[in-house]
């Protein structure tokens, strides 16, 4: 059970942070490719002879989507870092009272 809620919440905080990681991706790929990329409009970002400029601005965008998600992916890292002290808590209880 205890692994299925690390799993479940570590899964969770992918998702939220999804958004981040697609922001990353497109100004990563415009700075290589050296193209513009704003919030403002659209620019041509040709790279190996295909125009990936709106698929970069949509990339970009979404990390608004993030503003959203952000919270939910703190709610889930403070959760699994609870669950992590508590399981080093118990382990450190039972091991202390073992018989040496």
């Amino acid at each position: 059970m205890k692994r299925a809620a690390y799993i479940i919440l570590a899964i969770i905080l992918f998702l939220c942070l999804l958004p981040v990681f697609s922001v990353l991706l497109a100004g990563t790929a415009a700075s290589l490719a050296g193209c513009d990329l704003d919030e403002g409009s659209i620019h041509a970002c040709i790279i190996a002879g295909v125009d990936w400029g709106e698929t970069l601005y949509t990339l970009a965008m979404a990390g608004w989507l993030g503003l959203m998600t952000l919270p939910f992916a703190a709610l889930a890292a403070l959760l699994i870092s609870l669950l992590a002290l508590f399981d080093l808590i118990r382990y450190l209880w039972r091991r202390s009272r073992q018989p040496r």
